[in-house]
């Protein structure tokens, strides 16, 4: 019974190992690799700082522009920060220098645009799910009907007084007569005119082809679009209102005048789905994206008396209101400082975060094997299970998240080499003070870890503690340097638990090292007379 207890004392530790391993062999397999910050991986940095005095709604909202543009541009793990009104960012890994800091400085302009025509999602999208065929017919009275889809007076978005929420697909279908046999045709829908209009492309006096994204990036309407009929500067002002009936909305005010002059014409058009606006859908577009676009639905509006309902989130509401807030002042920035790293001096400073880590490893290594001898070993097996669960993390994250790896991060973790070496000298002293007082090896090992891993968790939770006052107040690298430490001190725990412990009393109550203490690195307590 005292065997099988053991044996089934091993089976975290066996789980542990087995899941790291098919971790590590998975990230392998895939080719995945840690993503590299910018100094680490060279690329450049920008200050940018507003030409006029704005608020900080308009910095906000600007910072959220850039941050798409530079998503666009496929910039892992960039860093964009807000520093009084100054903007920094950080883009790593960047090719097309020239491009990125074009589009990082340019200033975003909302645009009303009439909406001629739309599909569901993209045009790829729609033509993976789009085909008809039909079976063959006799020679002497062979039809063949294809599907075509509408392209017109397709609604997306929210809805409105202005609009109406009610996203709606029709089609329509076109019999001809053919005299040919056994005939098979696939036609695909009339999408000419839908691929997207490139960012640098977007002539707000041409008609372009935009998407309109959700939180996650992905497609949900693309449209085709008229010349710009007014911009955000014909906004007052937007604000979302919780009405009685416990549904959010949009009231829009635009300025007197010109503006609202503007805006009724653009109403008028779409109302009566005039050959500019036939969908009878007015567009919201900021910085070449759709925000949002709604069905007119009466011709004239008066300036202070807009409102935007429909299916709207409280964070939906508010998330337009700020875009269109942002439109009537947008901000426009100038490059006050560029500061490039090159790629050799990324590389020179991983090499040589590199070598302070394996030259710190090395040591401590050497002093546990001879100080604990074999609890020594032991320590040393922890830390690279704990080191291949952050391996697989880091390049899963990078993968998948864009995380990076900068050189914050690398002190981090080398910083946390000390934590976990520290938990087995916490433990193995434990266990030589409980040896040493008179103890048995094998009654001393299980209380000694007890007693110890109550202290390993109190001092690892400390080190969380900051590591996540640190994440949260600052920006950064220093955040890196946070995300890392309290990283590997979570592995930590998990190691010095269902590794460290369980190995630990295995070795200890084998039978092979119960008359030698010493290879354990312990000192077996002397006898004392009466």
């Amino acid at each position: 019974m005292k065997r099988r207890r053991r044996r089934s004392g091993l089976r975290p530790l066996f789980v542990v190992v087995l899941l790291t391993l098919g971790a590590l062999a998975g990230v392998l397999s895939a080719g995945w690799g840690p993503k590299l910050g910018l100094d680490l991986e060279g690329g450049f940095s920008v200050s940018l700082q507003p030409i006029n005095e704005t608020n900080d709604e308009s910095l906000d909202q600007a910072i959220e522009v850039i941050r798409s543009r530079v998503d666009a541009l496929g910039v892992a793990e960039p860093e964009i920060t807000r520093q009084g009104s100054t903007i920094e960012v950080s883009l790593p890994g960047v090719t097309d220098r020239e491009r990125a800091r074009e589009l990082v400085g340019q200033t975003a302009e909302l645009r009303f645009r009439p909406v001629l025509s739309s599909i569901p999602g993209s045009i790829d999208d729609l033509l993976d799910e789009t085909t008809s065929t039909t079976a063959p017919t006799p020679a002497d009275d062979s039809t063949t009907t294809t599907t075509e889809a509408d392209v017109t007076g397709q609604s997306a978005g929210s809805g409105a007084v202005l609009y109406q929420d009610d996203p709606t697909t029709a089609s329509t279908s076109d019999t001809t007569d053919t005299t040919a046999a056994d005939t098979t045709t696939t036609t695909a829908p009339a999408l000419t005119g839908f691929e997207i209009t490139p960012r640098e492309d977007d002539d707000p006096d041409a008609q372009v082809t935009l998407a309109e994204v959700d939180d996650d990036g992905e497609v949900v309407s693309t449209y085709q679009l008229g010349p710009a009929g007014a911009t955000g500067k014909i906004v007052s002002t937007a604000s979302a209102q919780l009405s009685q009936a416990g549904e959010w909305s949009v009231a829009l005010e635009i300025r007197g005048g010109d503006g609202i002059a503007e805006f009724n014409a653009m109403a008028s058009e779409c109302f009566s789905r005039q050959a500019t606006c036939p969908s009878g859908q007015l567009a919201i577009v900021l910085d070449s994206v759709v925000v949002s676009a709604p069905t007119i639905q009466q011709p004239s509006f008066e300036r202070d008396q807009i409102q935007i309902s429909g299916s709207f989130t409280e964070s939906e509401a508010k998330d337009l209101a700020l875009v269109l807030r942002y439109g009537s002042l947008p901000v426009a920035l100038e490059v006050q400082q560029t500061r490039e790293v090159s790629a050799t001096l990324g590389s020179d400073s991983l090499r040589a975060g590199l070598i302070s880590g394996i030259v710190g490893l090395t040591l401590v290594a050497i002093f546990m094997v001879a100080y604990y001898r074999l609890l020594g070993l032991v320590a040393i097996s922890s830390l690279s299970l704990s080191g291949a669960m952050l391996w697989s993390i880091i390049c899963w994250l990078g993968e998948s998240r864009g995380l990076a790896l900068t050189l914050a991060g690398i002190t981090g973790i080398v910083v946390s080499i000390g934590i976990a070496m520290d938990s087995n000298v916490v433990f193995y002293e434990h266990f030589k003070e409980d040896v040493a007082r008179g103890r048995s090896v094998r009654g001393a090992v299980s209380g000694s870890f007890d007693s110890a891993y109550s202290t390993i968790v109190k001092a690892d939770v400390a080190s969380l503690i900051g590591a996540g006052l640190l994440y949260l107040l600052t920006v950064g690298p220093v955040r890196g340097f946070a995300l890392f430490l309290g990283l590997s001190t979570v592995l930590d725990l998990i190691a010095s638990y269902w590794f460290m412990r369980p190995l630990v009393i295995r070795i200890a109550t084998s039978e092979r090292f119960k008359d030698r203490p010493g290879l354990l690195g312990l000192a077996v307590a002397k006898e004392v007379g009466p």
